[in-house]
């Protein structure tokens, strides 16, 4: 398996779509729906890459950033967020995320950020 990323997405129609296009380029992707499953899950492999939603069901991602920023064993590991309704300047000003994507996005956008972080 190649580089893991870690993707925090609510909406289970992106999360497919964005599960086939990074096994498409020989990513592994662990899939969470909710910041508590998330958080449950952080420990089981190690990540390369974080890509985060900012609105979810049970919480920000913007939090959760900030949680793997300060946490000495993910801070050194890129985070890209996503949102459709946060934009730059909300997410530089609410954790230090490597990169920021609007949804809706360009598949082959995101496959450019996510390959210079990752």
């Amino acid at each position: 398996m190649g580089k893991m990323i870690y993707l925090l997405e609510d909406d289970e129609g992106i999360s497919e779509v964005l599960k086939l296009l990074f096994g498409g380029e020989g990513y592994g992707v662990s899939s969470f729906s909710s910041v508590s499953s998330f958080m449950d899950g952080i420990g089981e492999h190690a990540a390369d890459l974080f890509l985060l939603d900012v609105m979810l069901p049970d919480g920000n991602g913007i939090e959760v950033c900030r949680y793997l920023k300060s946490s000495e064993k993910t801070r050194q590991v890129p985070v890209i967020m996503m949102s459709a309704h946060a934009d730059r300047y909300d997410i530089r000003r609410g954790c230090a995320a490597e990169n920021f994507i609007q949804k809706p996005f360009d598949i082959y956008d995101l496959l450019r950020l996510v390959a210079k972080h990752i």
